[in-house]
């Protein structure tokens, strides 16, 4: 099944390969389902079975003029799960996809999903204001945004390198890895790239932390420039009941590409046989 409709006719395309447990990959921004190469290699091999889909506005899903929030976001995943018939699922979400999840789990609860792992996630709440001291600043948001209006691909360009961290870490991303980012990336709908800023950058998780009732494991890198691991994974660690934190020392945001090897074991080691 190459689509799934969502909610309100959004068009949704979807990658479902293999015949194993389903692990189900939610990208982040600004990039598509495909980011998960490494992964979904990895997961596969191992006898999983891996569903990705890119967001709506975001590679070859539909691009509405609007609809870019969280509540939306999360009926999609819940679209994908329906119209796959997916039980038992294990949702791993990567940077902004940490938040279709926990909003996910909120509005539709966790009937069908077994496991949460989030990557290098946004969860709980990512900007600075009296409540959440170590965010970041709205300055930044807004600065992204501008960029993005006067030249999205030069954006995009220099994004991709502070994303992977070239230059301050010890083993950074192909100059291959860097261009396959900006293939993806500019596949997005201006629109989508501009209000998904405000999405992932604004969108308070902060009550929706309750409802994580599986066992959920959170990465972060400790040098992640992108989202910062302070109000991001150690945050979510601290209110997510139960849940595990693994530090990657070093590692930048794009830890699924500079650290894919770790990753995968860690991945696999928690969701168990598939």
């Amino acid at each position: 099944m190459a689509y799934i409709e969502a909610k309100d006719g959004t068009q949704l395309h979807v990658k479902d390969i293999g015949s194993g447990h389903p692990v189900v990959l939610i990208h982040g921004w600004p990039l598509t389902g495909d980011m998960f190469e490494y992964q979904s290699l990895a997961l596969l091999e191992a006898g999983y079975r891996v569903i990705t889909y890119d967001r709506r506005g975001f590679g070859q899903s539909g691009h509405p003029a609007d609809t870019y929030n969280y509540d939306v976001f999360a009926d999609d995943l819940g679209a994908v799960l329906e119209g796959l018939d997916i039980d038992k699922a294990h949702l791993v979400g990567f940077s902004m996809g940490g938040g279709e999840i926990a909003r996910y789990l909120t509005r539709h609860g966790a009937g069908r999903v077994s496991k949460a792992v989030l990557i290098a996630s946004v969860v709980p709440y990512l900007l600075k204001d009296s409540t959440n001291p170590e965010g970041v600043d709205s300055s930044v948001f807004a600065d992204m945004k501008k960029q993005v209006r006067e030249d999205r691909f030069a954006f995009l360009q220099s994004f991709a390198k502070t994303f992977y961290g070239v230059g301050l870490v010890s083993k950074p991303v192909s100059q291959g890895v860097l261009d396959w980012s900006f293939i993806l990336a500019v596949m997005a709908s201006p629109k989508a790239t501009i209000d998904c800023i405000d999405a992932f950058g604004r969108t308070d998780f902060r009550p929706d932390l309750k409802s994580f009732t599986v066992p959920t494991l959170i990465i972060h890198g400790t040098s992640d420039k992108t989202v910062p691991i302070d109000p991001a994974g150690r945050a979510a660690a601290k209110g997510i009941s139960g849940a595990q934190l693994i530090e990657y020392e070093g590692e930048p945001h794009g830890l699924f590409a500079t650290a894919p090897d770790r990753l995968n074991r860690d991945l696999i080691e928690f969701l168990g046989k598939p």
